[in-house]
């Protein structure tokens, strides 16, 4: 009877033990076998083969683009819109990247004046119009943020503000937005008065992104138009289909600091390479 009864434990133990494990087993499997899954639950960080560049995920999510508080013309109205989930580089793409991309591609060249404002090859790239921005991000496999994507990034997760830290910092009081990004003149953590700064050499936003303010202004894919913000999608916008200039963002070294706010636009001309202000980075969608 104890003998029948010992058997019939042991049977139901065994049972138990393998109704606990089974489900891990089978969910490891999937997660490594299975593309969509992983793609469900994307690294938050991530090292792009070709170009060697560190990515960040930027979460999905809403936002009000648009200038909320200095009444910035370009920046309105202010509107709402929705985005999927990113990788944005963590930093401008470098000298030393691109200069691998033009010994690769044999395409593209470096203006002489580019190594006078970023000297070294761990600076951002300058002298670049938009063409030769998108011609890199082809040939890494990426592509230039949309105007939405960067201002999204740019913002860090913070609501309304004026730059990437907050509020303060407008023309007139400069102490503060020094010690986050390199702009017209110099002081504090800015130490760099006629050429940009090493990317990186501030602190990053409250998504990991350095030098969405200041440095170099930054291409992205949308052509400029000034209606386009009264019109625009709530969903995922890509700018307007035409138009004669590109729009850049971020503010560089060469500006003062009203032009490193988040929710500021220029717009020259995208053919213009007569700088030593303007550079990008790139972006890939999650697969």
């Amino acid at each position: 009877m104890w003998k029948l009864v010992g058997l019939l434990v042991w049977i139901i133990l065994v049972g138990c033990s393998q109704d606990q494990t089974s489900p891990e087993i089978s969910a490891s499997k999937i997660v490594a076998s299975d593309e969509d899954a992983v793609s469900q639950q994307p690294n938050k960080k991530i090292t792009w083969k070709t170009d060697g560049a560190k990515m960040v995920l930027i979460p999905a999510g809403s936002f009000e683009m648009g200038d909320h508080l200095d009444g910035l013309k370009v920046a309105l109205p202010v509107h709402t819109v929705e985005l999927d989930a990113f990788y944005m580089d963590i930093y401008e793409v470098t000298m030393g990247q691109y200069k691998k991309f033009i010994k690769q591609k044999g395409v593209a060249f470096l203006p002489p004046f580019a190594k006078e404002a970023s000297p070294t090859d761990k600076h951002p790239v300058v002298g670049i119009k938009w063409e030769d921005a998108v011609a890199y991000a082809e040939w890494a496999g990426k592509r230039l943020p949309t105007e939405a994507e960067w201002e999204y990034a740019a913002r860090g997760g913070l609501v309304g503000k004026r730059f990437p830290w907050g509020d303060e910092g407008l023309e007139g009081n400069s102490a503060i937005p020094r010690e986050y990004a390199n702009f017209e003149g110099k002081g504090g953590k800015d130490k760099w008065k006629t050429t940009t700064a090493p990317a990186g050499s501030f602190s990053a936003n409250g998504y990991g992104l350095y030098d969405m303010a200041g440095n170099v202004f930054e291409w992205v894919a949308d052509w400029y138009d000034p209606k386009y913000y009264s019109q625009s999608p709530k969903r995922t916008p890509k700018g307007p289909k035409q138009g004669q200039t590109r729009v850049l963002r971020g503010g560089s070294w060469n500006n003062g600091s009203s032009y490193l706010r988040v929710a500021d636009r220029d717009h020259p001309p995208p053919i213009n390479r007569k700088n030593t202000f303007v550079g990008f980075r790139c972006v890939t969608d999650i697969k």
